[in-house]
């Protein structure tokens, strides 16, 4: 058996997104144009673009070792597939997103079993069939091929089920979501097959492990800075790190190098407060991957 992994990278709207994060993960894909096999700085890994309704029937059937998807496409295929991890990211932030059944926002509809007997289109066709299934509520459900909100404004369906991340869209074409039919984010998924094998278990194991470094290093930075030894203590107190920060002596025993790791978030209020204890020469720098 040939132990070169076969990944499978989202081509649309995570394209861009997933590339940008193998390249801090430690791999740059180099697409080519009108070309479906991008290059890959590593020998053991070999890439095709398919799309992400896709990529679990590929994987399960073997066309790909490795690959990621969004958990509903999964789903969607019923595909058996083992799901290495949840990568939660997408085109446009770091959080998961929701399939809302929608409706008009003065329709007289209220709950899902308002919508018996009526016509809901979406693209998540089998998902959406079996919520309504599992409520024992008939429904019509047809495929929509785009322009989803504007089926029901323009009265072609009575509801939709689409996906979204904060609502603003749904909301901005004069819709009113009833509820969430599922909670969806991107995961790698294996064949299980290639799964059971020791060789690309470990590869598909260390694309993992370097993907969720650099999904973590996202939302933190380093901070590097000097302190006064005798207001060490206080510097200390100010800062939250992974472990405990890193103490280093220096050549004037007055004073110390402190390293450490903290939210990107807390830095704007964190600096000021350092420097009112006594730290100077406060570096911060972006970080690659946590791991």
């Amino acid at each position: 058996m040939s132990h070169v992994i076969k990944l499978g990278v989202p081509k649309g709207s995570l394209e861009e997104a997933t590339l940008s994060l193998f390249e801090r993960a430690g791999w740059k894909i180099r697409k080519h144009h009108r070309n479906y096999f991008p290059d890959i700085n590593d020998p053991e890994i070999s890439v095709s673009l398919c799309r992400a309704q896709e990529m679990g029937r590929y994987v399960h059937d073997g066309i790909m070792d490795v690959g990621l998807t969004g958990r509903d496409w999964v789903l969607e295929t019923e595909a058996d597939v083992h799901v290495v991890s949840d990568l939660v990211y997408s085109k446009s932030s770091n959080r998961p997103a929701r399939w809302v059944l929608a409706v008009a926002g003065d329709s007289p509809y209220q709950r899902p079993e308002d919508l018996a007997g009526r016509h809901i289109a979406t693209e998540l066709q089998g998902v959406t069939r079996r919520f309504f299934e599992e409520r024992g509520i008939e429904v019509k459900v047809s495929y929509s091929w785009g322009a989803t909100e504007a089926k029901v404004v323009e009265g072609l369906v009575d509801g939709i089920v689409e996906v979204t991340e904060t609502g603003t869209t749904i909301r901005a074409h004069g819709l009113r979501i009833l509820c969430d039919v599922m909670i969806t984010n991107t995961v790698l998924i294996a064949n299980t097959i290639a799964w059971q094998d020791p060789a690309k278990r470990r590869k598909i194991e260390q694309i993992d492990l370097l993907l969720q470094g650099a999904l973590r290093a996202e939302s933190l930075v380093c901070l590097k800075m000097n302190a006064p030894s005798v207001g060490l203590d206080a510097v200390l107190a100010m800062l939250p790190a992974l472990t405990s920060p890193t103490v280093a002596s220096l050549r004037d025993a007055s004073w110390v190098s402190v390293e450490t790791v903290v939210n990107a978030n807390l830095v704007r209020d964190l600096i000021p407060r350092l420097r009112s204890a006594g730290a100077e020469g406060i570096i911060e720098f972006a970080l690659n991957k946590v791991v």
